[in-house]
């Protein structure tokens, strides 16, 4: 016979089979109405996918929430069901920095779940094209690195699209050193350029004498890595199991807080939230002064700038564009104004979206 202590635990779990079963219920019941929602999207063209009620759904969450789940559990929770019905409404279709595991990948996958379907691709240009010819719903690019600065290849691809930004993403990097097998001497070590940027200092003091090679992800690295004696990648500890790699050291990253931010490709603009941030890019004329008077609408007006960033503009030597990012809404009237005005002190100026501000940081252990 069962022990009193046994008794109740089973009794326990009666009463978790109990709950488990309302809660499958109700999710039910929310995906057929999702489902409705999404033949009303249907009918009136719609966007399938809605940046202002993930947050509002997930925001809502947080506040209902009171324990024992953490907010981040009851988020990723939630994270999953949105996922689910997601895929009720439309096969949704995700393009990212692949291969499988990488960094954009990852992310991509803690912004829309398990349930859309994921399209890598080799470089972010093709991401750009992926979702400009309607092959991809959405796309998510990294932007800028919180130690290494912006990624070239992204504001790169801006210049030459037509797309919006229409969500953000921040997600906090750990790095590992992984190989084939635990006890390999390593001779050569794989990864993105912006990744060892990120481990420099780590990489110099444990394995200064290993030749740094570049690779196109880190996935990639991985890859490779697996099939060379002597040979390690730098990439996250989740894909170590993908590639039958051994886990040499967790978190070689110089700093503690470590943070990419991402962004999500879309064709339409995102309306108003109240809580939003602006990117554009503009070019200036080779003179004096020229900058500081583009830039002075934003201190007439009183809004914050949150990045500046200059890339060449490979059309004439010594020419660049600036990326910016701002506090506001294009649709915000203070903000049109601003932005009418900046345009007049501008040889080039294109909006490249208006969209909510991220309200936490994703960590992947």
């Amino acid at each position: 016979m069962p022990d009193d202590k046994s008794v109740s635990i089973e009794e326990l779990r009666r009463r978790i089979d109990e709950i488990d079963a309302q809660v499958v219920a109700l999710l039910n019941q929310r995906g057929a109405v999702v489902v409705e929602i999404g033949e009303l999207k249907r009918r009136n063209s719609a966007r399938i996918y809605a940046p202002l009620r993930e947050i509002e759904v997930l925001r809502q969450a947080c506040e209902r929430n009171k324990g024992p789940l953490s907010d981040a559990a009851v988020r990723a929770i939630f994270r999953e069901i949105m996922s689910a019905c997601i895929a009720l409404e439309h096969p949704l279709k995700v393009a990212y920095l692949g291969p499988h595991t990488t960094f954009s990948h990852l992310a991509a996958q803690a912004k829309f779940g398990a349930s859309v379907e994921y399209i890598p691709h080799r470089d972010i240009l093709g991401i750009f094209r992926s979702v400009a010819s309607g092959a991809a719903n959405l796309g998510v690019v990294p932007v800028e690195n919180s130690i290494d600065g912006g990624v070239t290849d992204t504001l790169d691809a801006f210049m030459g699209c037509t797309l919006q930004i229409c969500s953000e993403l921040l997600m906090e990097v750990h790095h590992s050193l992984l190989a084939s097998r635990p006890e390999t001497v390593v001779e050569r070590i794989y990864s993105k350029p912006q990744v060892f940027a990120q481990c420099g200092h780590w990489l110099s003091e444990h394995y200064a004498d290993a030749e740094l090679i570049s690779m196109s992800s880190t996935a990639r690295a991985c890859e490779v890595a697996a099939k060379e004696a002597g040979a390690a990648a730098i990439a996250h500890s989740a894909a170590a199991a993908t590639y039958g790699l051994a886990v040499l050291h967790k978190n070689i990253e110089d700093t503690a807080h470590n943070v990419t931010r991402f962004v999500v490709l879309g064709q339409d603009a995102c309306p108003p939230s109240g809580s939003d941030k602006t990117s554009l890019v503009l070019s200036v004329a080779h003179r004096a002064g020229a900058l500081v008077e583009a830039l002075e609408p934003f201190r007439n007006h009183g809004i914050s700038l949150t990045r500046i960033e200059s890339r060449p503009s490979k059309r004439s030597p010594w020419e660049y564009y600036f990326f910016v990012d701002f506090e506001g809404h294009q649709e915000d009237a203070r903000v049109r104004e601003m932005i009418e005005q900046v345009h007049k002190a501008c040889n080039y100026l294109k909006v490249l979206g208006s969209y909510p501000i991220a309200e936490t940081t994703v960590s992947i252990e």
